[in-house]
């Protein structure tokens, strides 16, 4: 890491996806559509939580803040994507490019967490339910939320504060369509070698704190409904669990492709695929996932839907 900054630029520019017009005009309309579908499923997701009474228990107080946390996590990226498809130049400030690279890390972060808190929840509603309402009260799970949240702030100040110290004197062109770790340090004409330990350390404590619980959780989880008499118990226990290790597998899968290789195998032009599955396509299928495996979250739709067919 450089002592000083001595980077020469006011802005950066991204490569994005294509120089072709057509091309570009053909991806807006893709991206605009699945953005729209992410925020309105999204929102819609934590509106029927909130008014739907029998889903008012820790799992989906969780999921309400995942629906959340997915549409913040979408909107720091594909709003500025969206413009740039229909811009000339593909140019972000330099404090800009900062601001977005911490708010996703942030948001990447407390969604990593809040995944491990929703496996965490299940562990003890199948493993142990008589405490179930004592251990997953109110106000434990408002904590759990607020320290997702703080671990994901601090987190993120690190490697943003990290990053920005280096110098980039080499090039403002982003081999990428937003501010993101990788293609910052591979423009830097400073030693990233630091950047890159602290990148692995701390990210991995995220992802790592996380996929332990996860795996934990449910290889309880998974002895306890072995070890059910009914096999109707044990198919409603598996059916609440699946939504959830789905979601688990396809964010934290994409997250390890992307952070845990060194510099030097880092390819930008399946890092930028990657990174469209993770910042655009994850949190578009959150909610269906959580929707079209889940029982409640189905019933509580159609009851909904009904009440309002019924009123008019």
């Amino acid at each position: 890491m450089a002592a000083e900054n001595h980077t020469l630029f006011t802005d950066f520019i991204f490569l994005g996806f294509s120089d072709r017009k057509d091309v570009q005009q053909g991806l807006f309309v893709l991206f605009l559509l699945v953005y729209g579908i992410t925020v309105i499923a999204n929102l819609g997701m934590i509106l029927l939580i909130k008014i739907n009474p029998r889903l008012r228990i820790p799992m989906y107080y969780f999921l309400s803040n995942l629906s959340y946390y997915d549409v913040c996590y979408s909107s720091t990226v594909s709003p500025k994507m969206l413009a740039d498809f229909l811009s000339e130049q593909k140019r972000i400030p330099y404090n800009l490019c900062a601001i977005q690279m911490y708010f996703f890390g942030a948001f990447a972060d407390v969604e990593c967490l809040i995944l491990a808190a929703m496996a965490y929840d299940r562990y003890v509603a199948i493993c142990n339910p008589l405490v179930y309402t004592i251990v997953m009260s109110r106000q434990v799970c408002a904590q759990l939320v607020a320290g997702a949240y703080i671990v994901g702030l601090v987190d993120s100040a690190i490697h943003t504060c990290c990053t920005f110290q280096l110098s980039f004197c080499k090039s403002n062109v982003i081999n990428h369509f937003f501010c993101d770790i990788p293609p910052l340090l591979s423009l830097s004409c400073s030693d990233t070698s630091i950047n890159e330990i602290v990148m692995f350390t701390f990210i991995g404590c995220v992802i790592g704190c996380s996929i332990v619980t996860v795996l934990l959780s449910y290889s309880y989880i998974i002895t306890t409904i072995l070890r059910m008499n009914s096999a109707e118990g044990r198919h409603k226990a598996f059916s609440t669990c699946a939504s959830h290790l789905t979601a688990v597998a396809i964010f934290h899968g994409t997250l390890l492709f992307m952070y845990f290789r060194p510099s030097s195998s880092y390819s930008m032009d399946t890092d930028k695929m990657a990174s469209v599955f993770y910042t655009v396509v994850i949190p578009v299928l959150n909610p269906l996932i959580y929707s079209l495996r889940n029982k409640d979250v189905k019933g509580a739709l159609k009851k909904t839907i009904s009440t309002k067919l019924c009123s008019r």
